[in-house]
């Protein structure tokens, strides 16, 4: 039951720290979906655990060992992280909405 309700929590958290990450990007940057873009990337970085500096010296195996790590995700890190994206998503049908309705952001 403790574990369910951690991962609960860990999904809450996750959805509204990229919500935020994403909601104060899009007003900074004015570029809507530039998280949705970016998102993998960050997934990539977080489950692969391999230094940035090894894509560069070692790319081949490096990328194939990120792959690995992304395949062999369980299903409790699908969850957070599909609720990390899900923030990111709504994050810009908000910046999108605010917009429409004639908010201005910087």
């Amino acid at each position: 039951m403790a574990i369910i309700v951690q991962l609960i929590v860990s999904m809450l958290l996750f959805f509204v720290l990229f919500y935020g990450i994403s909601f104060i990007l899009n007003m900074i940057l004015k570029v809507t979906w530039l998280m949705a873009f970016v998102y993998p990337f960050i997934v990539i970085f977080l489950m692969d655990g391999i230094s940035t500096y090894a894509y560069i010296t070692n790319p081949g195996e490096s990328f194939s060992a990120a792959w690995e790590g992304i395949i062999n995700l369980s299903l409790p890190d699908i969850l957070m992280l599909g609720s990390g994206f899900v923030g990111i998503i709504a994050a810009g049908y908000t910046i999108r909405y605010l917009r429409k309705a004639g908010y201005q952001m910087f």
